[in-house]
């Protein structure tokens, strides 16, 4: 299957192989056409899987340039993801001049609010901000023709459903609903439906395969000496591009401070950084001038980076599907991929978990 043949035009083709991008995903294969054509969709498919370009593309060729009105709107849950979003979206752009707004917390509302005077056709936007807009009925989704609610597990897991469900109702009664989600829960299925007229229902399946593109490693050790068992990893594989993965905000700020005095490459991302300091240290970081990255699970929660070769679990993750979620920044478009996982015997009980869901048994890393 080709780009041409889901009715993609060729200036947008264009672009995408200049981005080294030439056939079709799974999930782009299985919902462009739908979505082009006026379809609800409801989809499940995880992150990695093409999923952004899944609906982009078909947005891109639904909405007219000569109609002054918001037509197509991208609720996803996080600034991040948000961001992320808008910068494939300013790619295509280069193919079709269509004007984009992105809209989330963080970011300056009078530049918002500024633009949005002119004639914007697709917003990209959180909750959060989008209602502030709808108060100040600064955008008016009367004319909407498609509202994708991308990483909609996530966008419920996080409490947006009453602002989820506002949103909606304040969009054209005709419009097209597209749900994204990684994981297709009750919650999830009951707002899609609720909202949705006959949807296309399409699944894709986890993608088990990605994992053997990865080589994942088990450190174990104990509370106090995880410090120096990190460093001693570090300091023998040093990576080219690394996410490091705490648990909280707080553990991420103390290892960013400890890896900061002895010399290592680093910067840190979680919620209570700005936005406007987060996206610096996002371009920085996609740049390859930052070697280390220490984040948290919602700071990272829809990163997409190109060379990330190494991903090390610092504090063991909460579930089996953050793990997946987090190993899989690494070892993306066929690339290999590394994971360590550090583990205190406290550890066990979440790593059993995780080696059941993953159906194997981590191999051991020696260290000295």
């Amino acid at each position: 299957m080709s780009f041409k043949k889901l009715g993609i035009n060729q200036a947008i083709i264009d672009i995408l192989n200049e981005n080294g991008i030439t056939s079709p995903t799974e999930i782009q294969e299985e919902s462009i056409k739908l979505i082009k054509s006026g379809r609800d969709v409801i989809a499940e498919s995880q992150t990695g899987t093409g999923k952004t370009l899944a609906f982009l593309l078909p947005i891109f060729e639904n909405i007219w340039p000569e109609t002054n009105s918001v037509q197509a709107l991208i609720v996803t849950p996080t600034r991040e993801l948000a961001i992320q979003i808008t910068e494939q979206a300013m790619k295509l752009k280069k193919a079709k001049d269509i004007n984009i707004l992105s809209a989330y917390g963080g970011k300056d509302i009078n530049s918002q609010l500024k633009k949005l005077k002119g004639n914007t056709h697709l917003i990209i936007g959180t909750p959060g901000r989008l209602l502030d807009h709808l108060a100040r009925r600064t955008i008016d989704l009367s004319k909407l023709k498609a509202l994708v609610l991308d990483e909609a597990d996530q966008i419920l897991l996080m409490g947006f459903k009453n602002d989820i469900e506002t949103i909606l109702q304040a969009s054209s009664k005709k419009h097209q609903t597209i749900c994204f989600s990684a994981t297709m829960t009750p919650d999830v299925k009951k707002l899609a439906y609720r909202y949705m007229n006959n949807p296309a229902v399409i699944t894709i399946k986890k993608p088990e395969v990605t994992l053997t593109n990865i080589k994942q490693e088990i450190v174990e050790t104990t509370i106090s000496k995880k410090q120096d068992a990190l460093f001693s990893v570090l300091n023998k594989d040093n990576p080219f591009m690394a996410i490091i993965f705490c648990r909280t905000k707080k553990r991420v700020d103390e290892l960013d401070e400890v890896l900061y005095q002895h010399g290592y490459n680093c910067l840190k991302l979680h919620s209570d950084i700005t936005q406007a300091k987060r996206e610096k240290i996002m371009k920085a970081f996609r740049a390859g001038d930052i070697q280390y990255l220490i984040a948290t699970d919602v700071a990272a929660r829809g990163l997409d980076v190109s060379g990330v070769s190494h991903i090390y679990n610092y504090d063991i993750p909460e579930n089996a599907e953050d793990y997946i979620h987090r190993i899989g920044r690494t070892g993306r478009a066929g690339e290999a991929g590394y994971t360590c996982l550090f583990t205190v015997p406290q550890d066990q009980r979440t790593l059993n978990e995780i080696q059941k869901t993953i159906k194997m048994n981590i191999p051991k890393r020696e260290i000295k």
